[in-house]
């Protein structure tokens, strides 16, 4: 239940004419109080939790985005970073990422250097100048792209050669029309078991004599992921 308080200012050069003229006051009240019932509002997705959060912080400390999308990249046959750890040296895979760094130093004669990141890892990808020319506008603008290539490990510093880059910007944009990708109901750090999304989503209504006032249920497109990658070039 919910307390509207309104206010009215009496109208004192008028009613101080008509006390002078023997006529009564006609002041309004200074203060009404109305009650009007509690408004039930649709929860939001966690998707579209972390898509707030992104464009209100530019991170998020929910799920990341990636874990949304992991039934998709599956069916793709698209491997997360943390499986190139073991991965053979040559071996040809594709892994996807959101775009954290791209850089392309001058001394790199062409190369392109990028960092991608899902919920496991992240991956170093190497464009080389001729891929770059072919695939310059997806590269330069993409916020989460697949790429298949050759794993190369020398050492202790591992990165993939990349042979063809896939724009997946399209399914980056329905992250905040999905819901629940491990259904972590309870023990996140930023919300109480007992949270007022959970009383929300299980139906419970505070006590009130008002009834609630339904909000007709309205379609608004989820607003985008914006990446904040970091570009040196």
């Amino acid at each position: 239940m919910r307390r509207v308080v309104s206010l009215w200012l009496p109208h004192w050069p008028v009613d101080r004419i008509r006390r002078r003229h023997g006529e009564p006051s006609r002041d309004e009240p200074l203060v009404t109080v109305q009650t009007v019932g509690s408004v039930a509002l649709t929860p939001m997705t966690e998707g579209r939790e972390v898509v707030e959060d992104y464009r209100s912080k530019g991170l998020t400390l929910r799920q990341h985005p990636l874990a949304f999308l992991q039934a998709e990249l599956r069916q793709r046959r698209i491997r997360s970073c943390a499986d190139l750890h073991r991965v053979r040296d040559g071996q040809r895979v594709k892994v996807a990422g959101l775009v954290l760094v791209r850089q392309k130093p001058g001394s790199a004669k062409g190369v392109m250097f990028m960092t991608i990141e899902d919920e496991t890892d992240v991956a170093n990808i190497i464009v080389w100048p001729s891929l770059f020319e072919k695939q310059r506008r997806l590269i330069l603008s993409s916020g989460m792209m697949a790429i298949r290539g050759r794993y190369q490990r020398e050492g202790g510093v591992t990165h993939l050669i990349a042979e063809h880059l896939i724009d997946l910007s399209d399914l980056l944009r329905s992250v905040g029309d999905r819901d629940d990708p491990f259904s972590m109901r309870h023990g996140r750090g930023d919300e109480a078991k007992s949270g007022t999304r959970d009383r929300l989503r299980e139906g419970r209504k505070e006590t009130s004599n008002a009834p609630p006032t339904e909000m007709p249920e309205q379609r608004v497109e989820a607003p985008a992921i914006q990446v904040a990658t970091r570009d040196f070039r």
